[in-house]
């Protein structure tokens, strides 16, 4: 989804007061470092997530916004109770950003030029998270504008004079971008520049975390990387142009990190040569995007493919019932496509409901999360490709200006809350992944 812009400062009395809540409401912070729980690495067999020999179903969330909040110490406490606070709901995988391009906070400032106070920050996130035994589904590049995105490259390579054209959509295919891009996602130092505290030649995949010591591709916190938030490539709504550029960056990816699976990013909309396209899609717009959920999921370097769930978004004359049947069509449609055509896990791996849509009430989004959340469940119990959801997206309090219309802080609906720690409990039962120690024990005994 589109993101809350970055760059705003909060206030700090919002901000102990958050402190405060998250306190009372979970038995306090620990800041101090714990011993960090064991941790193997998700690997898959054909359509299900596995973890220790044991399929692993996955219920999580999003939160894009964590590196951003661990750059500075005024913020930097968010970070820890938000993944807290999931922990102790039986959330096991949060979707983040990796990336932020140009702009406030930058990660990456300019092509091969890093803020290592962000990479810091990044560290930071990925400690956090494995001190709560949650794993992290990290997103490389986003598709919108929010936090640089595709849109930076381009006016990278433009400025720099080597750009082939303007178009957002020559990110995908212009060698000059896919070396900036390229060189963002493979984990080498080469030389250090001391001025800014800025590092050279340094990228993502074999970082070494500067508090743990562990490169990222061996490090099993993170679940997965996503390549693109949300591709489109309307330029070409035969697909080739994205298709090529998938075959590519999963390669790559691959070439660097073959622990981590990789997924890319998609929305789930099917393209124009698949007969879905008239029968499971929104309207026939979205079959001209430049993308197609089989075709693009259907590569040997794509270990599971990924859906998002928006029906307010992509119908403007449905009533809410009817959205509820599209979302059980749209579903089990890629459900049956994980099974019967990719033999490979579906993530559904953003949902959610705009507070914005006409007659909102807070009880519309908790019919929508639990026909969701039923659905993955059903699938989980008859051994199918379902493989889990992320709620988008969820917050600590104070944070009102980096929300959407789709945020929620989870603890201050009790009915939303009971929905997504029975899901998380269910889903445990199914596995019996940790359903006898740590966070999933104390929750489903009661």
């Amino acid at each position: 989804m589109v993101a809350a812009g970055n760059g705003l400062f909060f206030p700090i009395i919002g901000f102990a007061s958050c402190v405060a809540f998250i306190y009372m409401s979970f038995g306090g912070l620990n800041v101090s470092y714990r011993k960090e729980p064991e941790m193997g690495f998700v690997t898959r067999n054909g359509t299900h997530f596995m973890l220790d020999g044991k399929a692993l179903y996955v219920n999580g969330w999003n939160s894009y916004w964590l590196m951003d909040h661990a750059v500075h110490d005024y913020s930097r406490a968010r970070v820890g109770a938000m993944l807290q606070a999931g922990a102790k709901m039986g959330l096991t995988v949060c979707r983040t950003w990796a990336f932020n391009d140009g702009g406030y906070n930058s990660l990456q400032i300019s092509p091969g030029q890093f803020d290592e106070r962000v990479f810091k920050a990044l560290d930071h996130v990925i400690v956090e998270a494995r001190k709560n035994g949650v794993r992290l589904l990290l997103s490389l590049v986003n598709n919108l504008q929010a936090y640089g995105g595709k849109t930076q490259y381009v006016n990278w390579a433009w400025e720099e004079g080597i750009g082939i054209s303007s178009s957002n959509d020559s990110f995908f295919f212009d060698p000059s971008i896919h070396k900036y891009f390229k060189h963002y996602v493979k984990i080498m130092i080469e030389q250090y520049m001391l001025n800014h505290e800025l590092l050279n030649t340094l990228t993502v995949l074999t970082r070494k975390n500067t508090i743990t010591g562990v490169e990222y591709r061996n490090d099993p916190t993170i679940f997965a990387w996503e390549l693109i938030n949300e591709p489109r490539c309307m330029s070409d709504p035969s697909g080739d142009t994205l298709q090529d550029w998938i075959d590519e960056m999963s390669a790559f990816v691959k070439s660097i990190d073959k622990k981590h699976l990789v997924t890319v990013g998609l929305e789930g909309f099917y393209g124009p040569k698949s007969p879905k396209r008239l029968t499971v899609n929104p309207e026939m717009w979205a079959s001209a995007l430049g993308s197609d959920f089989i075709r693009n999921s259907n590569n040997d370097n794509i270990d599971f493919a990924s859906v998002h769930i928006y029906p307010d978004h992509w119908f403007h004359d449905l009533e809410f019932e009817d959205n509820l049947k599209f979302v059980t069509k749209w579903m089990l449609s890629h459900i049956e496509d994980g099974d019967k055509e990719l033999n490979k896990p579906v993530f559904f791996t953003e949902y959610g409901l705009s507070n914005l849509i006409k007659g909102f009430e807070p009880s519309l989004r908790d019919k929508l999360y639990k026909t969701i959340l039923d659905i993955v469940y059903k699938s989980a119990k008859r051994k199918r490709s379902g493989a889990g959801a992320l709620i988008w997206q969820l917050f600590v309090e104070g944070m009102e200006e980096y929300n959407d219309d789709f945020g929620i802080v989870p603890w201050e609906r009790t009915s939303t809350y009971k929905l997504l720690t029975e899901q998380s409990c269910g889903l445990g039962r199914i596995s019996r992944l940790n359903l006898e120690k740590g966070n999933l024990k104390e929750l489903c005994s009661h």
